[in-house]
């Protein structure tokens, strides 16, 4: 499910995908596919936009990436870098 085969890289789509099925759509009522299209893609925007972020600090996601605000990072890193 991975562009390069990693399980990793899965683990943490799973992850962002059950909080915003969980916490953002689980009571939603879906209608047809377009109306699902439409309230998906507004969980995402809540999810990086409104929703705050423990790991990042409680800043939500959009405001840890414009890489103005300081936090402490709350995740651990487990690639190592390539030596190629």
């Amino acid at each position: 499910m991975t562009e390069n085969g990693d399980p990793r890289d899965n683990a943490i789509a799973e992850r962002i995908n059950g909080t915003i099925k969980n916490e953002l759509l689980e009571h939603i009522k879906i209608m047809d596919l377009k109306d699902a299209k439409q309230k998906v893609k507004n969980a995402i925007a809540i999810y990086n936009q409104q929703r705050p972020h423990l790991s990042c600090g409680y800043l939500t996601l959009d405001q840890a990436h414009t890489g103005k605000y300081k936090f402490k990072k709350a995740w651990k890193n487990y690639y190592q870098p390539s030596t190629d």
